[in-house]
């Protein structure tokens, strides 16, 4: 009765320790499923002569295509050809590979490197599942090489595209005059935005941005009008200012935004 008694429990305790293997199996898949899918809509660039030898390994032999969208430029990666009309607005589906390497996170906070192996190839097998492995290492590679060159700049790996009808035209406004306003003069009029903000991983000794912009006269930022990788690193579309005018009429103003970038800890 007793040897009866053990071996239950032996087995009891056997299964229980396999359903403890694959329970932290599925984590770690579930883990890789939930780097999040984005959608992005914009018109798009094709620039024929920029695409290099790297970059073949992410846009299956295509030029370089870009989507517009606001105050964000995409760089759209492909794992298989797609046609992309330039100047013709499409709907994309897949993986920003900076918002996802962030939110994998990196226990060294960029001190080995950014962005690391695993973090691109967990990228790149969520975006294109079912690729052979040396395909796979060929993508993980190029994905981490233009990341790390271009860390700020939005890399998407493309799941899904799709051409749309432009979106609405908005009604032609007369076009308004530019001002020049100082830094000191206009941070003054500044309603919402983070001026401080955590150093990214790829630069996590942070620092002081000088971030040129032009300011709508909805006072909402317009345009970015620096190349600064941190500058392209800040949420723009939080910033909201008094609405600029002059003589009592609306304007743009052209300015320097000064963003802190605290290192990380």
């Amino acid at each position: 009765m007793y040897r009866t008694t053990f071996v239950l429990c032996f087995l009891v305790a056997a299964l229980a320790g396999l359903g403890g293997c694959s329970g932290s199996k599925t984590g770690q898949e579930t883990k890789k499923s939930a780097i999040a899918i984005d959608k992005i809509q914009g018109k798009a660039q094709v620039l024929l002569t920029e695409t290099s030898a790297q970059d073949e390994a992410l846009n299956a032999g295509g030029p370089s295509v870009y989507l517009m969208d606001g105050l964000h430029r995409y760089r759209l990666f492909f794992n298989k050809p797609f046609t992309v009309d330039a100047g013709k607005e499409y709907v994309a589906e897949g993986i920003l590979a900076q918002k996802a390497i962030d939110a994998i996170g990196d226990p060294d906070q960029g001190k080995n490197g950014y962005p690391l192996q695993t973090s691109c190839d967990s990228i790149v097998g969520a975006a294109w599942p079912g690729q052979a492995f040396d395909v796979t290492d060929a993508n993980s590679n190029a994905l981490c090489a233009k990341v790390k060159r271009f860390p700020a700049r939005p890399v998407f790996l493309v799941k899904k595209i799709q051409a749309v009808e432009s979106k609405e035209a908005k009604k032609a406004e007369k076009e308004l005059p530019d001002i020049d306003v100082p830094a000191e003069k206009e941070m003054a009029a500044l309603k919402a935005g983070p001026t401080t903000l955590p150093a990214p991983l790829w630069a996590p000794e942070g620092g002081t941005a000088k971030c040129k912009v032009v300011i709508g006269a909805d006072g909402k930022i317009a345009e970015l009008a620096t190349g600064a990788q941190l500058c392209e690193q800040v949420p723009w579309e939080q910033f909201q200012f008094e609405p600029p005018t002059k003589g009592g009429k609306p304007v743009n103003v052209n300015t320097e935004i000064e963003v802190k970038f605290q290192p990380a800890k």
